[in-house]
């Protein structure tokens, strides 16, 4: 369960909300989705208070600026700690498309808005992966 994880004495929950909330069931498994997620992270901090929460999104499937700024807010909503941003690659013909290739100025903005929301750590670009520094 969330709280036996979150209260094992790991230093980081993490668990990826992939993308922005309109994308989900085009991105994601269909037993995930974006509110199932937000709940799992804000259990795993009020199983543990002071547990540092991570999650990471994929751009460029096509989300607006909106759209992940509000994801932001949902996150920051539930004491979320620490976020990632990478562009999303197409692994293999059977995957989805890349709509757009973000640009390293993008990222840096939603790393200052991030910041500015009081993430404790935001890793945000083009080659940074779920597990950025972990």
């Amino acid at each position: 369960s969330v709280e036996a994880l979150a209260t094992s004495g790991l230093d980081v929950y993490a668990h990826n909300m992939e993308t922005v909330e309109r994308l989900q069931k085009f991105v994601r498994d269909s037993r995930a989705g974006y509110r199932q997620s937000l709940s799992t992270l804000e259990h795993a901090k009020k199983a543990k208070p002071g547990l540092y929460t991570k999650t990471s999104l994929m751009l460029g499937l096509g989300e607006t600026d909106e759209e992940v700024i509000q994801t932001m807010k949902d996150l920051r909503a539930i004491d979320v700690d620490v976020v990632t941003f990478g562009q999303y690659l197409r692994p293999t013909e059977n995957h989805l498309s890349v709509v757009e290739y973000v640009t390293p100025e993008k990222f840096d903005e939603f790393r200052r808005i991030g910041e500015e929301m009081g993430f404790k750590y935001v890793a945000s670009g083009p080659m940074v992966r779920s597990s950025y520094k972990a």
